[in-house]
């Protein structure tokens, strides 16, 4: 992970990176946004240029920018990026009643169901975050999840909760490597990849452009973003947005060759009772947490990104701040319940606006 100069922090009444003009979630900072197809714009000699494409796929806005020195290159990279956002959706969507996914909800409580080798390998990674967050982390969690519609302002009862919560444990979903093969151990059970499903796509996206030779871009999934490279010469400048304010953000983070994802309360959600009821569920209690309004965390690659962005939210501050900190070459930015702000010790020793990394 590397971090380009000039991080900015300032002293207020909760610490903080400076705050700075409307942005969305990961916008780059106040620079030309159409930059897609203009030759040399890095200069004489230049026949290179910046691409950008735009898609919703997965419920979510997806976007890839990238420098290619052929104009048709670069389409073609971008191409094969939207194709995989695509194929992962068709294989991980749980709205999709063909999709993989579906398959194994609807027939891995009566018995094994076979499974692809990418779906075998993700839910390894799941039950390793869940067992590094003692269960914060849990796919299982959609046996509860699936009661609540944000758009409606649905919530379930308590009896409807407690019943479905006696499906939700990650250690009774069981997974047969060898065989090839996953089923459910208790009735009720369901799972849901939403946790990390688009840093998973965004990880495959970078790896494509890689393979093509693509040195210079940004994939972004919603609130999962990775780039390679900087802006040639410069790095990609993201910004995290105020939880309460959507046309201002709270950080801004020069970086390159990072992931970024941010989990917020803010996303889906709806409010009864005083109660703001959200997408982000404690797996524990079946029930949104409220101490944190949004996090945001940096990682080597996507999946980590979006999943640990997920465990802290639910961890709370002091418990997901000590798991931050003990996880190499990752950092957060949390923006607890009362809106202040919270940095991993890597952000704090970053070097700031004007100075330099000595200082």
């Amino acid at each position: 992970m590397k971090f380009g100069t000039g991080i900015r922090i300032k002293s207020s009444p909760a610490l903080f990176i400076q705050r700075e003009s409307a942005a969305p979630v990961f916008a780059r900072s106040q620079e030309p946004q159409r930059e897609a197809a203009v030759p040399g714009r890095f200069g004489q000699g230049s026949s290179g240029s910046w691409l950008k494409r735009e898609e919703a796929i997965m419920g979510t806005a997806i976007c890839v920018e990238l420098w290619s020195e052929e104009r048709a290159a670069g389409e073609a990279a971008i191409a094969a990026v939207i194709d995989e956002m695509h194929r992962i959706d068709r294989e991980m969507s749980p709205h999709k009643p063909n999709s993989e996914l579906s398959r194994i909800n609807r027939d891995a409580g009566a018995g094994a169901v076979p499974v692809r080798a990418e779906m075998a390998r993700l839910i390894v990674r799941a039950a390793e975050f869940s067992e590094l967050s003692g269960g914060a982390f849990d796919i299982t969690y959609a046996a509860v999840g699936h009661l609540y519609d944000y758009r409606q302002g649905i919530r379930p009862s308590e009896e409807a909760l407690a019943e479905a919560r006696a499906a939700v444990g990650w250690r009774h979903l069981v997974l047969d490597t060898q065989a090839g093969t996953v089923r459910f151990a208790r009735p009720g059970m369901r799972i849901d990849l939403g946790g990390f499903a688009k840093g998973h796509a965004v990880d495959n996206a970078v790896a494509i452009l890689r393979r093509r030779g693509i040195g210079h871009a940004m994939v972004s999934a919603g609130g999962d973003s990775r780039v390679i490279g900087d802006r040639r010469g410069r790095p990609w400048s993201i910004g995290v947005r105020d939880p309460r304010n959507p046309n201002r953000i709270v950080a801004m983070l020069p970086l390159e060759d990072v992931s970024i994802s941010t989990s917020g309360d803010y996303e889906r959600f709806f409010e009864a009772d005083g109660v703001r009821f959200h997408h982000l569920i404690d797996p524990g209690t079946g029930k949104s947490p409220s101490g944190i309004q949004s996090v945001t965390i940096l990682a080597d690659d996507g999946l980590t990104s979006e999943a640990l962005s997920k465990i802290v939210f639910v961890l709370g501050v002091a418990r997901g701040m000590a798991l931050v900190e003990s996880q190499q070459g990752v950092d957060a930015v949390v923006v607890d319940a009362a809106g202040a702000l919270h940095f991993s010790s890597g952000l704090l020793a970053a070097p700031r606006s004007g100075q330099s990394p000595s200082q």
